[in-house]
């Protein structure tokens, strides 16, 4: 007998959704940073063992779009809602259950089984409150979250000190469908190569840069040459003005050699090789906003 399924990963921003998913896959297959908005596409990473694959998906966060690129953001998270065989719901324990109730109430109508996470429960004992107040605190919460999913498992955790996790995955087995394989069974991912280049750097943007500058950037890997040993890379970082092109360069290119140097490090710890990054910042004012472009992308969720 051997099973696989789909298992989707959805929910607000900044709930620790990648970090979980990274902790599920045993691979650093998603982006995490502090700041809400990292994950912008649909990330399939894959566990096999001789009898079972699950592919985990990792989506962007929900939220209300106000220009195409969210909205892209946002079908990527619907089109998880289409073919999970398992759902897993994330939230937190500061978030309010009732945030974005529109995609919540999508969630209510699903026919599979539901797991719903409360993540970060290793903030409520950081609490300085009375005695007792962080268990009656998850105790609500878990109240408050069943009357909204009442179809769902509910299954407190801390992705990042990956307390529940495999409590999880025990569980995930348990609920897969029989089936074959859909993918090879030595794929982690879905994803190419130059997907991971391109979202390692912008996860140093998100790290090095200041407010509205990461959500104006795309990178684009315009060459990804390949040797037994060694790497060639050369990448378009794009931003919508003039003055953002400044930032990102900084005084005498020192920012984005700074930038560039730590997202070298980090391609050669990702692809076990030597890497020759070259990177180069080119202005384009309507990227967000231009179907036709968020297509070139990769921002088409179809």
């Amino acid at each position: 007998m051997h099973k696989a399924g789909f298992v989707n990963i959805v929910g607000n921003p900044n709930v620790g959704k990648s970090t979980l998913m990274n902790q599920l896959v045993g691979e650093r297959i998603s982006i995490a940073t502090f700041k809400a908005q990292t994950t912008r596409h649909r990330i399939m990473g894959i566990v096999n063992t001789p009898d079972m694959q699950i592919v985990f998906s990792d989506t962007p966060g929900v939220l209300k779009p106000n220009y195409k690129l969210q909205e892209s953001m946002l079908a990527f998270s619907e089109s998880a809602l289409a073919d999970a065989d398992v759902l897993l719901y994330v939230t937190d324990v500061v978030e309010n259950p009732e945030k974005n109730m529109d995609f919540l109430e999508k969630v209510q109508q699903m026919k599979v089984p539901i797991i719903l996470l409360i993540n970060k429960i290793d903030n409520l004992a950081d609490e300085s409150a009375a005695k007792g107040a962080p268990q009656k605190k998850l105790e609500a919460l878990v109240e408050q979250w069943g009357k909204l999913l009442p179809n769902a498992e509910i299954l407190p955790i801390s992705a990042k000190n990956k307390f529940g996790v495999d409590m999880l995955l025990r569980r995930i087995q348990e609920l897969l469908p029989e089936s074959p394989a859909y993918f090879d069974k030595d794929q982690l991912t879905d994803k190419p190569a130059r997907f991971f280049v391109s979202e390692i750097i912008r996860e140093k943007i998100l790290l090095y840069y200041d407010k509205e500058i990461p959500y104006s950037v795309e990178v684009a890997v315009e060459s990804f040459k390949e040797t037994e040993k060694k790497i060639h890379i050369r990448a378009i970082i794009y931003v919508e003005r003039e003055s953002q092109k400044g930032i990102i360069i900084g005084h005498q290119g020192y920012a984005l050699k700074k930038m560039g140097s730590e997202a070298r490090k980090s391609l050669e710890r990702f692809f076990g090789k030597d890497i020759f990054l070259e990177t180069y910042v080119k202005v384009d004012k309507d990227w967000r906003s231009s179907q036709r472009e968020l297509d070139a992308f990769g921002y088409n969720p179809e």
